[in-house]
């Protein structure tokens, strides 16, 4: 499973963003599944409908619906670990939404990701050592 950010998401279901053909290549390319965790879905939700409207909302969450990602759920446990990781990262800083992909990360053992967010996930550790590997815009 490969990790999906906001920014991949966005970019999938914006035609007008910089990234829209580059995510959609790599989708096609993608030879395994996708997975995210809610605050990713809620923040992209609200993105796509701030940028693009209510019915950008809607083929996004019928996405969902439809099993195009695997959703992991964030349980009560992993919440002083996600406040630490957001100290940590408060100079950046670092969301709700990233702090769950570091705690996803962790959970799967890899930080194979897709993201258009290039300095953050250069710069976040899983594991506190381990670095992300950015499928969607590996480093150049």
């Amino acid at each position: 499973m490969v990790l999906s950010d906001t920014g991949f998401w966005f970019a999938f279901f914006n035609p007008k963003d910089r990234f829209h053909a580059h995510s959609m290549a790599v989708m096609q390319r993608l030879d395994e599944g996708l997975i995210t965790t809610w605050p990713v879905i809620t923040e992209t939700s609200y993105l796509l409908g701030k940028t693009l409207g209510n019915e950008s909302q809607l083929r996004f969450l019928q996405a969902i619906e439809a099993g195009y990602v695997e959703i992991f759920q964030i349980q009560l446990h992993h919440l002083a670990h996600i406040q630490k990781l957001m100290q940590k990262y408060a100079d950046l800083p670092m969301d709700l939404a990233d702090a769950s992909l570091v705690i996803l990360a962790e959970e799967l053992g890899h930080g194979r990701i897709l993201s258009t967010d290039r300095r953050d996930f250069k710069t976040y550790r899983w594991k506190n050592h381990k670095p992300f590997q950015n499928l969607l815009l590996p480093d150049d």
